[in-house]
């Protein structure tokens, strides 16, 4: 079986690779990183900080759009080109199949992560040094971060590939995983409100809505340590952690859900 999902991944990876569009994207991210040091010089003040800023949220957006991308097209594509016809035929079970398209969305997204944190890193110190700044680089947090941005994906990848291995179309697993970060990115903010004194006023039944999909709904919150990245912030290391085990835990749910509906699925 591991053999069976190495050789599997490989070859996912090897088209991942070629794919232009992503190609496009990754070149994209590279290019905004490169504009990081020009723009944060308009701020006099703390150009550090906001070079800082500016190559985090270029990095977190461009793995958000391949994450949806490759999610969505994960199984839909291969479907329509019957690809998956003519694999299954072969003693590969689809949980098989299922998990090495899985690991291999997994292992792009770490290979852009690393090779987009360290485009970062250079403009960072590029921008930092034409304007010191009283902060120390605390590059250890930027790690952090950046570990936080794929651990988020990787658990948003898990969902995407959930509603792939369930949909018949593109756009059900593209929009849908999209309004899931969305709320998922939100629902920590709102639960705090509804939880606080100015929640009292709601409807019990609002509440308990508000309650029940913050806890069905994955915490994307729980993920960003760009603050203390940017301002040389202390990061608890056991929240980071609580963290990681969140998002394996809560990946390896949707991974198996979505073994379980692929199994089950007609294929034409």
């Amino acid at each position: 079986m591991f053999a069976q999902i190495t050789i599997l991944v490989k070859s996912h990876l090897r088209a991942i690779v070629r794919d232009r569009v992503l190609a496009a994207v990754v070149g994209v991210a590279l290019a905004m990183i490169m504009l990081v040091p020009a723009l944060s010089s308009f701020s006099m003040r703390q150009v550090q900080e906001l070079a800082i800023t500016l190559s985090l949220s270029a990095i977190s957006g461009m793995l958000l759009i391949i994450t949806l991308l490759l999610g969505a097209s994960s199984i839909w594509r291969d479907v329509e080109r019957r690809y998956t016809t003519s694999i299954l035929t072969l003693p590969i079970s689809r949980g098989v199949f299922l998990l090495s398209k899985f690991f291999s969305i997994v292992l792009f997204l770490l290979l852009c992560t690393i090779v987009l944190g360290l485009a970062s890193a250079v403009v960072i110190i590029l921008a930092a040094a034409s304007y010191p700044s009283d902060l120390p680089i605390l590059w250890n947090n930027i790690v952090l971060a950046l570990a936080g941005d794929f651990f988020k994906y990787l658990l948003l990848a898990g969902v995407a590939v959930l509603l792939s291995a369930v949909s018949t179309s593109f756009y059900l697993p593209f929009f849908a995983t999209l309004a899931i970060f969305f709320c998922g990115s939100a629902s920590q903010e709102v639960y705090e409100y509804v939880s606080g004194e100015l929640g009292h006023g709601l409807h019990p039944l609002s509440a308990k809505a508000v309650t029940l999909s913050y806890y069905l709904l994955p915490n994307f919150a729980a993920f960003d340590f760009q603050v203390q990245a940017v301002y040389g912030l202390p990061v608890p290391l056991s929240g980071f952690l609580l963290a990681v085990v969140y998002a394996l835990i809560y990946t390896a749910i949707l991974v198996g859900l979505a073994m379980f509906a692929f199994g089950r699925r007609e294929l034409s």
